[in-house]
């Protein structure tokens, strides 16, 4: 099928940004994830000493491990022996249960045909697909999502430098405030990002295989001299030599792991979404205050009628794309947590569309990176904004007449200030009236609003 034909936008429009993610979130990923924990789980069975499965040579495991370098051939097998039937295994109607007979089908016509039965051994389905989506996503996040958002945060930290010296008029509720700099302002942003981004490198998943309520009854029931819980331990440890986020056994569980961990890596992600959609909003105003430039690209049209535009379409984009990511991972993390008594399925639709949160993020954080490689401060309009608002340093000197001894030096600029155009020559005059010593008055009219930045500048190189 063409790209063209596809209904979503992640696998139409945007593939050249999500490409990489198919990898880890398609139907082909999802059937390898499942497989590579069936051969792994085989593996690791006959290396148990009290285990029945004979020790596998060599060649076996090599040839075990080979099999998860699925092919597209082979994902179509396992999906027809669940939709259609393959050779003479008739339909699953059940996407796991074809792993496992797939598997079966392979190693029948090899040396290993004596460990058929052993393949999925006491477990229910939930066992392989909980730890193949943890895989997934671990992995998904870690390998492409992780690197994507931290360019974002090394674009921001570098026009932090780049800008930190430029002072800029402040905003709070709209309105003119103390001064600060370009590059103060997007440190914040940075540091906001990076704690978040950090939260995610060291965010575990947890996983479960124990069975099919979570008793290990089935595990119990063949070897009850085996220490299952630690059995299970030893073989998450053996998982996390891969390049996901890190693995951690839940013992406590129903049939499923009941995704709480899952749950608060869609609440990390939310927030990074979040910070960055107040950053896009930002960029957008700065942009159409004229504060911050475009810099436009030969060819592109920003309007199909008016000639001149050059939109803010990168920052739009993002912001538009964070926003469908959380409303998605805002559902992921309410309803994964909820499971009726010992389990149901809902759950298994939902989780099959984490791939498409994720695209989400990354064509947003993409299109962050893209618009900020074009944008410029446009310091001569910024400087002569900030010189037009001058009533911005009556904070400076009521608190340093506050210092001097001076009654009610809030209230005397308050009445010169609130409301009215004011110029610096209104400000000289009212200190030439001060009854306080020439010094304080030189120091006061040193200020400006160009030098009221406080340690903004310093701050940017934090």
């Amino acid at each position: 099928m063409d790209k063209l034909e596809v209904i979503s936008p992640v696998d139409g429009r945007y593939r050249r940004n999500t490409e990489p993610l198919a990898e880890f979130f398609s139907e082909k990923a999802l059937i390898k994830y499942r497989l590579f924990v069936e051969c792994e789980y085989l593996l690791f069975l006959s290396e148990h000493k009290q285990i029945g499965l004979r020790e596998l040579s060599g060649q076996e495991k090599a040839m075990l491990k080979s099999l998860c370098n699925l092919s597209l051939e082979d994902a179509s097998i396992v999906k027809a022996i669940e939709v259609k039937g393959y050779k003479d295994i008739k339909p699953t109607n059940h996407d796991v249960k074809a792993i496992e007979y797939f598997l079966k089908d392979k190693l029948g016509e090899t040396s290993l045909k004596d460990a058929l039965e052993w393949v999925h051994f006491g477990l229910t389905s939930e066992d392989a697909n909980n730890i193949a989506y943890a895989l997934m996503l671990g992995e998904g996040i870690k390998v492409v999502l992780l690197p994507a958002a931290e360019q974002v945060l090394q674009k921001v930290n570098e026009l932090a430098i780049k800008y930190r010296h430029i002072p800029m008029l402040a905003r709070t509720h709209g309105q003119p405030a103390s001064p600060t700099t370009f590059g103060k302002e997007f440190k914040v942003f940075a540091s906001r990002l990076e704690r978040q981004i950090l939260q995610l490198k060291s965010h575990d998943l947890l996983v479960k295989l124990n069975g099919a309520t979570g008793n290990y009854n089935a595990h119990y029931a063949a070897y009850p001299d085996i220490d299952w819980p630690d059995f299970t331990r030893e073989f998450i440890a053996r998982l996390n030599a891969g390049k996901g986020l890190k693995l951690k056994p839940n013992l406590l569980t129903t049939q499923i792991e009941p995704h709480d961990s899952c749950a608060e890596l869609f609440d990390t992600l939310k927030r990074l979404n979040n910070i960055l959609i107040g950053f896009d909003q930002d960029m957008w105003r700065y942009i159409s205050d004229d504060w911050l430039k475009q810099n436009p690209v030969e060819g592109e049209v920003g309007s199909s009628t008016m000639p001149h535009k050059v939109n803010p379409i990168d920052f739009e984009n993002s912001e538009g794309n964070l926003g469908i990511a959380n409303a998605l991972l805002q559902f992921f993390a309410s309803k994964l947590a909820v499971s009726r008594l010992q389990r149901d399925l809902s759950d298994s639709t939902v989780l099959r569309n984490m791939g498409v949160a994720i695209a989400h993020c990354l064509i947003a954080y993409n299109s962050a990176v893209k618009g900020l490689g074009k944008i410029d401060v446009n310091e001569a309009k910024v400087v002569a904004e900030l010189e037009s608002h001058p009533e911005v340093i009556s904070e400076a000197i009521q608190t340093i007449l506050r210092k001097e001894g001076v009654a009610m030096p809030y209230e005397l600029l308050k009445e010169l200030t609130r409301g009215k155009k004011v110029a610096m020559a209104d400000l000289y005059a009212l200190i030439d009236k001060l009854d306080v010593k020439e010094e304080v008055k030189a120091r006061l009219k040193a200020i400006t609003p160009l030098n009221y930045t406080g340690i903004a500048e310093a701050l940017a190189d934090m």
